[in-house]
């Protein structure tokens, strides 16, 4: 399907700004907000959130009720192969953030910022694998310099404290290696599924989204759940919470736009220039100190939107798998 550059720069645009604003409102709710509310049920009512809003938009494709439900029978209820095959980028996130928490208790922050950003060669190399593409040295470069780019903007220097946590580096370090492998994984594998059939975005989104909240479900009853019981599903919202809630709910969406239209790498970039734009607007919300890290790291993030999208082979689309073998591709990195 030909999409216009336009509508692809339109749709990483608008990711980019939804996911900046969403991770400013989100640092006033964790330190302005007095009463914090469960990040498990947020997570979870996002997931429900998500699931109207792609039924509704599939409403408006169908055009009438009766081919909606016509729809759902078909692609979601009638089909639990499907709906299994989507489950999968659930899990693997579900099991990704668990990691990601275990990395973060057993590693220095410094270490687990610099690791963790490890994530984005690795989406590029599970692109060219999972999905028969190539990169040239040109776009393989500039992955690495986002990676370094994002690194130092989140950079911060490392604050001695009076209390030693018991910490197990070899734990942490294969939690990260972990947290990175479902991170690329999860996101191609997605990917994939989008653009290995003709059924609808929405209809996809709707199979991953109710195993999202079977998952997020689970995560609430097994974080929170004795306090759950005790203070409610909805104790510490406000406005601004739900203002949260509702942002996280857009920014997925339009995620699985730019994954369908563009590709995974590109999501990387686009959530790299959130991180430096989320980071400007703290500075004139929060008052935060802009450091020469920073500054250093902002420049990267630039150059390497701006190497990665030098005029090249369309990559958006999934390529025969007999036209190169892995090693070929591999073979130029």
């Amino acid at each position: 399907e030909n999409v216009s550059l336009l509508f692809k720069l339109y749709c990483l645009t608008v990711m980019t700004l939804v996911a900046a604003t969403y991770t400013v409102a989100l640092r006033y709710t964790r330190t302005v907000e007095t009463e914090l509310y469960f990040s498990t049920t947020a997570v979870c009512i996002t997931e429900v959130i998500k699931l109207f809003l792609s039924v509704g938009i599939l409403a408006k494709e169908t055009g009438s009720l009766a081919r909606l439900i016509t729809s759902l029978k078909e692609n979601v209820f009638g089909s639990p192969t499907e709906l299994l095959k989507l489950s999968v980028p659930s899990l693997v996130y579900a099991l990704q953030n668990n990691m990601a928490f275990v990395a973060l208790s057993n590693l220095d922050a410094a270490v687990y910022q610099v690791t963790y950003q490890l994530k984005i060669p690795c989406t590029a190399l599970c692109t060219v694998l999972m999905l028969n593409r190539t990169l040239s040295k040109l776009q393989w470069f500039s992955v690495f310099m986002l990676c370094g780019g994002v690194t130092l903007v989140q950079w911060k220097p490392v604050q001695a404290t009076k209390v030693q946590v018991e910490q197990n580096p070899w734990l942490g370090f294969g939690a990260i290696a972990v947290a990175v492998l479902c991170s690329g994984f999860a996101g191609v594998y997605f990917e994939k599924v989008l653009k290995s059939s003709d059924t609808s975005l929405w209809v996809r989104n709707i199979q991953m989204y109710l195993s999202g909240i079977a998952v997020t479900l689970l995560g609430v009853y097994m974080s929170d759940g004795a306090q759950v019981l005790e203070k409610g599903f909805f104790y510490g919202y406000t406005y601004y919470v739900w203002f949260v809630i509702f942002l996280a709910s857009v920014g997925g969406l339009y995620t699985s736009v730019v994954v369908k239209y563009t590709d995974n790498i590109m999501k990387g970039f686009s959530a790299a220039a959130a991180i430096v734009l989320s980071t400007v607007a703290s500075v004139i919300l929060f008052g935060l100190q802009i450091t020469v890290t920073f500054l250093l790291g902002a420049l990267l993030v630039c150059i390497s939107i701006y190497l990665y999208g030098l005029p090249r082979q369309d990559t958006t689309k999934i390529q025969p798998s007999e036209t190169k073998s892995s090693k070929e591709r591999l073979a130029t990195v």
